[in-house]
């Protein structure tokens, strides 16, 4: 018969442990660290960087390169059908089922696309470069300096107004 008491304990703490109000205590830490939560994403969105328009574009790569000509042949084909995705999956499939040296004109194009954008991307770090190097150069004088010299520059003035 003890042995039974011993199990009636384990039912009742267990009972216990599925109490509403123990629910409502986590649903109210859950809630709390949601709140954290979204008030974190506010700054990631603030420190992401914005998207330079100058900067080039990433080359096609041999896939989207034929799909390019295959989009002007499948609508030619297909007039009626207005769905992207129908015409994606299509040259999804013709991709598939080409042979490499099928593929290989394709492939060329966008190696050649590849060593263009590589070019572009060296000419536009180094005007990155440049120009950052401009803007550290301003920013080296303390902001003090530049007070103190714009405050000079009006005193010299002022003494040339009093000399006449």
């Amino acid at each position: 018969m003890k042995g039974e008491k011993g199990k009636g304990v384990v039912r009742r703490e267990t009972r216990e442990a599925l109490k509403p109000v123990d629910d409502r205590k986590v649903g109210k830490r859950k809630a709390a660290l949601k709140a954290d939560k979204s008030s974190k994403k506010g700054t990631k969105k603030d420190q992401k960087a914005k998207k330079d328009p100058n900067k080039p574009k990433r080359p096609a790569s041999a896939f989207f390169v034929f799909l390019e000509e295959f989009r002007k042949i499948y609508k030619q084909e297909h007039p009626n059908v207005k769905a992207v995705s129908a015409v994606g999956k299509a040259g999804g499939e013709k991709w598939k089922s080409m042979s490499d040296a099928e593929k290989a004109p394709y492939e060329a194009k966008a190696a050649k696309r590849k060593t263009d954008y590589e070019k572009q991307m060296v000419a536009y770090n180094k005007k990155q470069e440049s120009t950052a190097d401009d803007d550290d150069e301003e920013s080296d004088r303390s902001k003090s300096e530049v007070n103190d010299e714009d405050e000079e520059e009006s005193g010299e003035e002022e003494e040339d107004e009093d000399d006449d």
